[in-house]
């Protein structure tokens, strides 16, 4: 049985020995070493070449955001952050140090013993899943040529992601650069904590105002919506978001989202299905397919994790495989056609 070769990464000692005796538990888990600072962290990378590395994000020396983009520029490997989720500002340099390549996010645990051991049971799982990632230091950029229908154009957009989804949502809007005459809904797989942080994040890159919903709420164009923590995201009526609470352990659902776009608008929809693992977004896609609505996936290729993507295009689902420049450009040209 080959061990999954861990790099613990934290300031505080106590931080440090918890996580190592949690990961302890697992024999299919060993700590190679463990790191104090930033600093430490990147020589201890191009010294052992871990598999995995958890990272935090407050830290002397350099911070978990440069200790990122350090290990990723000279000794590529996967990277977990765990993160505060009370101080905005460390929620924002987490999402900067997943566009310099970590993979994903984990609050920092709270609570007493049984609390902790129920995170050190995500944490081992998010090791075990994200191992089956490939490393890559920086994924090519590749471009279609293939446009949407002429005279096409969408009334309401969902978007799916899963791991490396906020950099692709948040380049995607970043170049889009115009305000969008239909509301963006997004379904992004992330663990409780970090939604007001992609808020954030996208609101900077984008000139779209972003809403985090709870509830039921008017889809306004030119608004980009996501649920808030622990909710399904989904159309209710036309021009109508409802974000329902479910105890799914990896909400929003993808296909549920793109779903209701299918059963609502039909063919005035348009759906797009980027980066992540598993299989979420892929029937959902299908079913707008269909129904005759814009169906896009990003092209394999380009993506952090191609799990996602790939599943939507065995289905058939996607009309269009397309990398983010051209995604954008699609997405331009489905907001001016009429």
């Amino acid at each position: 049985m080959t061990s999954v070769r861990v790099l613990v990464v934290d300031d505080s000692g106590a931080m440090r020995a918890a996580i190592r005796a949690l990961l302890a538990r697992d024999p299919r888990i060993t700590v190679v070493a463990e790191a104090a600072d930033g600093v430490s962290a990147v020589d201890l990378a191009i010294e052992l070449r871990p598999d995995f590395v958890t990272m935090d994000v407050v830290m002397p020396r350099i911070d978990g955001l440069q200790a990122t983009g350090a290990i990723m520029a000279q000794a590529p490997t996967r990277i977990l952050l765990v993160c505060d989720t009370t101080s905005p500002a460390d929620l924002d340099r987490a999402f900067e140090a997943i566009a310099a390549g970590a993979l994903e996010l984990l609050p920092k645990p709270r609570g007493g013993p049984e609390a902790l051991r129920h995170w050190g049971d995500k944490l081992t799982e998010a090791i075990h899943l994200l191992s089956a990632v490939p490393v890559v230091g920086r994924r090519r950029a590749t471009r279609s040529s293939a446009r949407p229908p002429a005279r096409k154009r969408v009334e309401v957009l969902g978007v799916v992601a899963s791991t490396g989804g906020p950099p692709a949502v948040a380049e995607i809007l970043r170049k889009v650069s115009v305000k969008l005459p239909f509301a963006v809904l997004v379904a992004q797989h992330l663990a409780e904590g970090f939604t007001p942080g992609l808020a954030r994040w996208l609101a900077e890159a984008s000139e779209l105002e972003v809403v985090v919903a709870s509830g039921t709420v008017a889809a306004r164009a030119g608004h980009i919506y996501l649920p808030a923590d622990g909710h399904h995201l989904e159309v209710a009526a036309e021009g109508v978001v409802r974000a329902r609470r479910t105890d799914d352990p990896f909400p929003p659902s993808g296909d549920r989202l793109l779903a209701s776009l299918a059963h609502v608008y039909g063919s005035r929809a348009g759906g797009v299905v980027l980066t992540g693992m598993g299989e979420d977004g892929a029937r959902g896609l299908l079913a707008l397919r269909e129904a005759g609505g814009v169906t896009i996936a990003q092209e394999p290729a380009t993506c952090t994790v191609s799990g996602m993507p790939l599943a939507a295009i065995a289905l058939g689902a996607p009309r269009f495989v397309l990398a983010i420049d051209a995604i954008a450009e699609t997405i331009r040209t489905l907001a001016t056609r009429g």
